[in-house]
């Protein structure tokens, strides 16, 4: 893998500089692909209780406090989108996980 070496005003270094930290202020989850019509991939974080769900748009969630029983049945569930509706949304706190992203320019 590539080394980058930060210069100011680079904004794709700066992105990836703000992603590693994003992580190591977390613990590295694993992600697991589901097959879905909502979701693309989903995570847990079993010290903190945190269940990352990534939807087809792109965009990733936090859900807290979820327990593992909860991952491992929307896991094992045939319809991931079902499961989530029926039983993360509106159910759990969670926070839109935001990416730095650089722009062109």
């Amino acid at each position: 893998m590539a080394v980058l070496q930060h210069k100011p005003g680079n904004r794709y270094c700066q992105a990836r500089i703000e992603l590693r930290e994003w992580f190591q202020e977390r613990e590295t989850v694993k992600w697991v692909l589901v097959k879905s019509k909502m979701l693309t991939a989903v995570a847990y974080n079993r010290d903190w209780q945190h269940l990352y769900l990534k939807f087809r748009s792109g965009d990733i969630y936090s859900y807290r406090g979820v327990e593992f029983e909860r991952y491992e049945e929307l896991l094992a569930a045939d319809s991931k989108g079902t499961y989530v509706r029926s039983h993360m949304l509106n159910r759990y706190p969670y926070q839109k996980v935001h990416w730095a992203v650089p722009t062109a320019g």
